[in-house]
Parts: C-alpha cells; structure tokens; sequence
C-alpha cells in the first residue's frame, strides 16, 4: 500500500523560492507577493486519484489527477504556462514530471513523521518546502 497523503498540512519552511520563481521567468511583482506567503495544502487521496489544493490569502491552485496518468495541467495563475505532467510513484515517493518550455520541471513529495516534504525544479534550481500535518 502507497503511503497516504491525505490531510491539511501547513508550510514550516520554504527554502530558495526566490530563485526557482526566477527559472520560470515569474514576474517580480508577483515574485515579491508569493515569496512572503506560508500556503497550505489540503490533500485528498483516495486510491491512486489525488487532489491537491495549495491554499494561501493570494492564490489558490488546484491539481487533481490518477498517478500514472499524463494529463495536461494549466498553471495559469502560478506561471501562466501550460504542460504535459505525470506524477507517479517512486517507492513512497510521488514523482512529478511536468514537460513543457522549462527544461528539468518537476517536484518530488515524501513523508517524513509528521513531516511531508516538497522538492520543486525548473531549470536545474531546487526549492525545498517542508509542511507539518494539522489534520
């Protein structure tokens, strides 16, 4: 049985997000804004069908989605791009890849305690996120 992502988890740390919103060419203005926000996710799981609500006071982003299936997914409102993603599962790992204009795009998600941890990449820049589990 995968690991269960299910919960409401709540940002602790955010580690390099000024230069990961850099490599995908985010506006400045909007870089200023996101950089100060702690946004939250609230993940269903259900089997291998996954809905992820980032939640913040500035912008919501919804991603929902079977692992293993490539989908198109609009991230419009986060960088105004579209792509072709894939999550699936690398031992209790998700796997993101996301193909499209920036080279290397995509996000690992594991489970740690009570810890879930968020690694994104675009264009060979890391952003480390941690999120502790409320609910």
């Amino acid at each position: 049985m995968p690991v269960d992502f299910s919960g409401y988890w709540k940002m602790v740390s955010n580690e390099n997000f000024e230069e990961y919103m850099k490599a995908l060419d985010v506006n400045i203005a909007v870089r200023k804004i996101a950089n100060l926000l702690k946004p939250d996710k609230d993940i269903i799981q259900k089997g291998d069908h996954m809905i992820i609500k980032t939640l913040s006071t500035f912008r919501n982003y919804i991603m929902e989605f079977d692992i293993g299936k490539e989908f198109e997914e609009d991230l419009t409102g986060l960088d105004d791009r579209k792509c072709m993603t894939t999550v699936s599962w690398d031992g209790d790992k998700l796997l993101c890849v996301q193909k499209g204009e920036k080279e290397g795009r995509g996000w690992t998600q594991w489970i740690e305690g009570n810890e879930m941890h968020l690694e994104i990449r675009a264009c060979g820049t890391t952003c480390k996120q941690v999120f502790k589990k409320v609910q």
